[in-house]
């Protein structure tokens, strides 16, 4: 892995963390049976989870 890979991946989970934490903030889940938006902890995991793949899948694959 090359350094423009990990800077392009670390990039998508900050902005999914903050993206998740944003939801929980906004939408949430007001009866608590929400899995991953009942917490904050849980909606930030998930959202830099989300937002690592989505950014990683902008990588170009090296040509052989």
């Amino acid at each position: 892995m090359n350094k423009k890979v990990l800077i392009l991946t670390a990039v998508g989970v900050i902005f999914g963390a903050i993206g998740g934490y944003a939801y929980y903030y906004f939408v949430g889940c007001a009866s608590g049976t929400c899995v991953i938006t009942s917490k904050p902890l849980n909606a930030t995991l998930y959202g830099s989870l989300m937002g690592g793949l989505l950014f990683n899948i902008f990588v170009p694959n090296p040509k052989k």
